[in-house]
């Protein structure tokens, strides 16, 4: 090396001392680019890093490394998330905050927090000044009952729990490991939206979540808890999900708000009028549950939890039973009245049916003429689907169709076998139902029934007439085990109604209806001639109802079939 390459050598090391620019070459001052090869850059830029290093070891390690304290100081400013006023104006409404939610869902100590420390990027309209660890989200896993389950909660102390481009790729991370780790994910909903000083980035942050809930759908159970304000873009992550539970009183969802109902509609309407869990549960059927405060709702939310599966190729979850598998039930032999017109309540029976008795009703207060719900069978889970003859006789409706369907196709999504009461006399007639869209609400169900592949058992209690005796669940429609209690009525319609059309010409002469509507009764009003036709597996006596669905299960519990190839199919939405 020549003197003079020398000498600016030992400049370019002083100048590297006093400016301390990271090692690149662009840093090398031009003057001297002309003096060097690509093996003195090289050079330059290792004196550079070594000369980092010697100043760093000079200053001490204290400023470059986080101490545990520092640790500790910043964790426990992440866990007072909003602070202590917003926290007590939180329990003031009847509210737990996001982290005492998650530790009553999760079990205890199980809770494994990600992202702690994530802040927001956002510097317009004074957000440059605003920061909270965590930008309003806690997200983690842990475990429910010893199952492993992703979850997020949305935290009202901080920024009104309103969605910011980070706190939506917060959400998404677990989403990602939720579904690679085939687990289900749980949302705890307390927002106030999108965050608005954060513009087009907070919506994008909106898409990122509804892929992940389209692309998680039938493959992990995904559980939403509205437990506070759930508006705007907000609502519809929850409304792909598979359940939707809300809170009384303190939870609502809607996609404009009262004010903005006052301004384009002149409508005066509340929160709780426009979006609260008495509207959603009963009448826009949005939400599967409602209860009284958040306890409750973490408390069920396990419990539905326990009723499914991690995933749609893990085995269903197995409990002890305490009930006999091969028990009778006598009360059963008496359940259905010998009138056919008198009602009785269906979930009696599902109750004398199911494991202790113990019955997870979906969607109770929405088209109560139709009951859908989980429970166990000699320890596993099943789907109950049942017409509920205590409202509206049991009859189908567009509600009931629409209902069930759904049930029906979450139960196939994740292989839970489904057992069907039938006791519908038929489709609902009027002219209301048929403007509504009767004949593809109806379709949704039938379609439902007959593209499942899980098991399904079915037994007829009472009357399946007309085009509903399809519908429900029929051999026709690839039921495993069809059975039938000594009371069903399988017909195209019942007895007067049918006697009224086909004799219409002695509709003068009481006596001789009467006789026709005997002859019609022993005829077609008995499971005799179904069973005659293979259509019923069994006439079975109603005390021996829990036993044989077991035994029915047991023997399905391998079951394999098949749908032909598709992308995917097309049911009537």
């Amino acid at each position: 090396m020549t003197r003079s390459v020398s000498r600016r050598l030992a400049c370019a090391r002083r100048e590297t001392r006093s400016t301390f620019r990271e090692p690149a070459t662009e840093h090398v001052p031009n003057k001297l680019i002309g003096f060097f090869d690509r093996n003195m850059l090289q050079l330059i830029d290792l004196e550079r890093v070594r000369d980092h290093r010697l100043l760093n070891r000079r200053r001490g390690t204290e400023t470059m490394k986080p101490s545990p304290d520092e640790l500790q100081r910043r964790r426990a400013e992440a866990l007072r998330g909003g602070g202590a006023a917003r926290i007590e104006a939180q329990h003031k409404r009847g509210k737990l905050t996001a982290r005492e939610r998650l530790d009553l869902l999760l079990d205890h100590g199980s809770f494994e927090e990600f992202d702690m420390f994530v802040q927001h990027r956002a510097t317009d309209f004074g957000m440059d000044k605003q920061h909270a660890p965590g930008d309003g989200v806690v997200t983690g896993w842990g475990t429910v009952n010893g199952r492993a389950v992703f979850v997020y909660a949305k935290d009202f102390t901080v920024f009104g729990g309103s969605l910011s481009e980070t706190h939506a790729r917060k959400i998404a991370k677990v989403q990602d490991m939720a579904l690679r780790n085939r687990a289900p994910i749980i949302g705890l909903f307390d927002s106030g939206g999108a965050r608005i000083q954060e513009g087009v980035a907070a919506l994008a942050g909106y898409g990122e979540v509804f892929q992940r809930n389209v692309l998680a759908s039938g493959v992990i159970p995904q559980i939403s808890v509205i437990m506070g304000p759930c508006a705007g873009g907000d609502v519809y992550s929850p409304a792909m999900t598979d359940f939707i539970l809300m809170v009384r009183d303190t939870s609502y969802m809607f996609v404009t708000g009262p004010d903005v109902v006052k301004t384009v509609t002149n409508e005066a309407v509340t929160a709780e009028e426009l979006g609260g869990a008495a509207i959603h549960t009963a009448k826009s059927a949005v939400a599967d549950c409602a209860y009284a405060n958040d306890v409750e709702a973490l408390l069920q939310t396990r419990r539905l939890l326990d009723f499914l599966p991690s995933s749609n190729r893990d085995e269903l979850p197995e409990w002890p039973s305490f009930d006999d598998s091969d028990q009778t039930c006598a009360a059963l032999d008496t359940l259905a009245p010998e009138n056919p017109n008198k009602p009785y309540d269906v979930k009696e029976l599902i109750l004398k049916t199911a494991d202790e008795g113990d019955f997870f009703e979906i969607q109770e207060a929405f088209a109560r003429n139709i009951v859908t719900g989980f429970g166990r069978m000699a320890g596993r889970p099943v789907g109950f689907v049942a017409n509920q003859p205590l409202a509206l006789a049991g009859v189908l409706d567009s509600d009931a169709s629409r209902k069930a369907a759904r049930f029906v196709r979450f139960c196939d999504c994740f292989n839970i076998p489904i057992v069907t009461f039938v006791d519908v006399p038929g489709f609902l007639p009027g002219v209301a139902q048929e403007y509504g869209g009767l004949i593809k609400h109806g379709a949704k169900l039938l379609f439902a029934y007959g593209e499942a592949t899980t098991p399904k058992v079915t037994i007829i209690t009472r009357k399946a007439y007309g085009g509903a005796y399809d519908v429900m669940a029929s051999k026709h429609l690839r039921g495993d085990v069809n059975l039938a209690w000594p009371t069903a009525q399988i017909a195209v319609m019942g007895a007067k109604g049918a006697v009224e059309i086909i004799f219409r010409q002695d509709m003068d002469d009481p006596a001789k209806i009467a006789a026709r509507t005997r002859e019609y009764e022993t005829r077609f009003l008995s499971p005799f001639i179904a069973a005659e036709r293979g259509y019923i597996d069994e006439i079975i006596l109603p005390r021996d109802t829990r036993r044989r669905i077991i035994r029915a299960l047991s023997m399905l519990r391998h079951k394999e079939l098949e749908n032909p190839w598709k992308k995917h199919d097309n049911i009537p939405l």
